[in-house]
């Protein structure tokens, strides 16, 4: 039973995600043992199991990264779109 729950967050998850393609988002991640990070980049694309960001910093360097619609469940990954400063979960 919770494995279906479970199926039924992350699909709700990823077509949240899928809604912001190509927006500037705010991303806070832990990184563990109370070490975080949070950053602004542009919600690239999305994928089957992971989604992309892309990050640039002070040296016109840019950086892809990927996150799993996992780590948004277990809040290891937390999304703010910087539009209208709200959170990207299971709604």
């Amino acid at each position: 039973m919770r494995k279906m729950m479970e199926h039924g967050e992350l699909t709700k998850i990823k077509s949240n995600i899928e809604k912001c393609v190509g927006e500037k988002i705010q991303l806070k991640a832990n990184r563990g043992r109370r070490k975080s990070f949070i950053k602004e980049g542009v919600l690239e694309s999305t994928y089957p199991s992971i989604f992309t960001v892309k990050f640039e910093n002070d040296y016109d360097m840019t950086r892809r990264v990927s996150y799993s619609y996992t780590d948004i469940l277990t809040k290891a990954v937390e999304i703010v779109r910087c539009r209208d400063n709200k959170s990207i979960q299971v709604s």
